[in-house]
């Protein structure tokens, strides 16, 4: 049996690079890539992780291999890919 792939702890790179349409505790208009999310504390841990509050698109974020790389840089790269291939 193969373990799930787990968020590298520290990390938070995908809370920093991808946007947020939506309202979440804090930032009611929601958070623009690149900006850090109010929600993630100082050691880089999602203060929403399993409540009701957490965006559809936190949620809809499962971690990967390809998603998170080797590093934090790796998983920023990926996501700012991602970001972009969202935008309309």
């Amino acid at each position: 049996m193969v373990d799930s792939f787990r968020c590298r702890p520290g990390c938070g790179a995908c809370c920093i690079v991808i946007s947020i349409s939506s309202s979440i505790p804090g930032m009611e208009n929601g958070k623009p890539a690149g900006t850090r999310c109010i929600n993630l504390d100082n050691n880089n841990l999602c203060l929403l992780f399993g409540k009701k509050e957490r965006p559809k698109v936190c949620i809809s974020l499962t971690p990967s291999k390809e998603m998170c790389g080797n590093s934090y840089f790796d998983a920023v790269k990926y996501l700012e890919i991602i970001e972009k291939e969202t935008l309309p």
